[in-house]
């Protein structure tokens, strides 16, 4: 029986997202095919990183157990786990809400094909700042519709310009929802509000981590 290497589980608030300050329970990998220059998990990603494996159903288990029916699945990287779509089958057919937060450099049709209830996937457009742009999967954005996310990490100003790029020459307001999030103490919130305004940044939302913001920045398990 397939045991999946498990960095951690806990219940807290999602941080970001169409989700956020709702409850969930996290499912953390380890393992990750990137390695972005501005990463809070690395720990989880180093080939030493412990892990502890489960089963599917131990999995599952655990998620029942926490009483929360928003589950955000990721790492690392999580679409890049062996056996990774029968557990999504297994979590989406015992009807909770599944969130998959992936790094864009990982192929995303196999859980966009999950039906009925199919999860949601939050995936990360990697800046030129994080040093994995050139990692980016754009078949991806063709399975993209309205449940999913498409979020751009920035530090800079020239990351700001290059995810309004991307958002306007992929047409993304109209796929799905948009977050600008900053790389955490590398760039002012207000600097990309002002970006925003600027270039008439409509349908795209700002995001804040509030999990770094309610507790210490790099404190795990929330």
């Amino acid at each position: 029986m397939h045991k999946y290497n498990i960095a951690e589980t806990f219940s807290s608030i999602n941080g970001e997202g169409t989700k956020a300050g709702q409850l969930a329970f996290f499912i953390r990998f380890t393992g990750c095919n990137l390695n972005c220059s501005y990463c809070d998990t690395k720990w989880a990603n180093e080939k030493n990183a412990g892990s502890i494996p489960m089963t599917a159903e131990e999995i599952l288990d655990s998620a029942k157990n926490s009483g929360i029916k928003n589950i955000t699945v990721t790492g690392g990287e999580p679409l890049i786990q062996k056996e990774i779509i029968p557990l999504l089958e297994l979590l989406c057919k015992n009807n909770f809400n599944v969130e998959i937060e992936t790094n864009g450099a990982a192929d995303i049709s196999g859980a966009a094909g999950i039906f009925p209830n199919r999860p949601s996937i939050t995936l990360d457009y990697k800046l030129p700042s994080s040093g994995m742009e050139k990692f980016m999967l754009m078949e991806n954005y063709k399975f993209l519709d309205k449940m999913d996310t498409v979020k751009f990490v920035s530090g800079s100003r020239s990351d700001l310009e290059r995810a309004a790029e991307i958002i306007s020459g992929y047409d993304l307001t109209e796929k799905c929802h948009i977050y600008l999030s900053p790389v955490f103490g590398k760039i002012i919130p207000e600097d990309m509000v002002n970006f925003m305004l600027e270039k008439k940044l409509n349908g795209v939302n700002l995001q804040l981590q509030l999990h770094k913001i309610i507790w210490d920045p790099d404190k795990r398990g929330v």
